[in-house]
Order: structure tokens, then C-alpha cells, then sequence
């Protein structure tokens, strides 16, 4: 019988995506406040779109495909009924993770300040240290020798 977990801790109930949006505030509340988050200036619309969409489709499409087959998207769902490695999951374990580290790297790019291009690398560390190792003990103990297999398969960013 597998060992119950013990409950997410409170930062962990907050999902990833109000995590990263309360970063781009804060970042947008230090550019206009601070000389010198606006001193650095590294901007590029093109690379900016490009960065927003790939990562905006990416998260969606993990999504979706998550909705499609009826499992939990939130990460600290008591239980995931699936494994999904179809679509997305073939080539990451955490697409909707990557899709809003991307995002934000694309915000950053569109913005052009040092605040902002903190956002990516502290999604990056949230996601990396928090939410997935939290998600992998869970999917371990659930799905068993399936999980560690595709953890053998796919890398866990890209």
C-alpha cells in the first residue's frame, strides 16, 4: 500500500501561473519605482512574440490535453488519474511549466528591463525546486514502475 503524502505546503496551493503573474507585477512595480531596474535595456518584439506564442500554445496544449482525457491539472490534486505522455508530454514532462517559463522570457523581451528578465529565472527555480519534485513524488507513488519509466524516457524540461 503506498504511503500518503503528507499536504502541500500553503505555496504550493498557489498555481504556478498566479505565481509567475504576481512576479510580472512586482517586476513592473520595480522598473517604475527603481532608476536602475531601468538602467539595462534589452528589447526585441520579434523574439518577444515569438518566445510568448510558443510558450502560450505549449502550456495550452498540455492543458487541453490534460481536460481531453479527464485527468487533474491542479498540482496539488490529491490524485492524477493518468499518466499522460501523448502529445506534449513526449518531449517534456512539464510542458505547461515550460510554456509559462517561456512566456515570461518572452514578457521580458517585450519589456526590456533587468526586473523582468528576473521573472523567467525565478519561474524556472519555482517550478524546478517546488512544484515538480512535489508532482514526481506524487506521480511516483501512484503510477509506480509506468512513471519511472517515462521519467527514463523524457527529460524533465526539454
Amino acid at each position: 500500500m503506498a504511503k500518503p503524502s503528507a499536504p502541500p505546503n500553503w505555496y504550493l496551493k498557489i498555481p504556478p501561473p498566479i505565481w509567475t503573474l504576481a512576479m510580472l507585477v512586482a517586476a513592473y512595480a520595480m522598473q517604475r519605482s527603481f532608476e536602475w531596474a531601468a538602467a539595462v535595456y534589452v528589447s526585441s518584439l520579434p523574439l518577444a512574440i515569438a518566445l510568448a506564442t510558443a510558450g502560450i500554445g505549449l502550456a495550452v496544449w498540455g492543458a487541453r490535453l490534460f481536460a481531453a482525457v479527464g485527468t487533474e491539472i491542479m498540482p496539488t490534486s490529491p490524485a492524477n488519474k493518468l499518466l499522460v505522455t501523448d502529445g506534449p508530454f513526449r518531449f517534456t514532462r512539464n510542458p505547461m511549466y515550460l510554456g509559462i517559463a517561456l512566456t515570461s522570457l518572452g514578457i521580458a523581451f517585450y519589456m526590456g528591463t533587468l526586473p523582468f528578465f528576473a521573472v523567467p529565472v525565478l519561474v524556472f527555480l519555482l517550478c524546478n525546486g517546488l512544484f515538480i519534485p512535489f508532482e514526481e513524488a506524487k506521480m511516483a507513488r501512484q503510477h509506480g514502475a509506468q512513471y519511472t519509466d517515462y521519467l527514463r524516457r523524457v527529460r524533465r524540461w526539454i
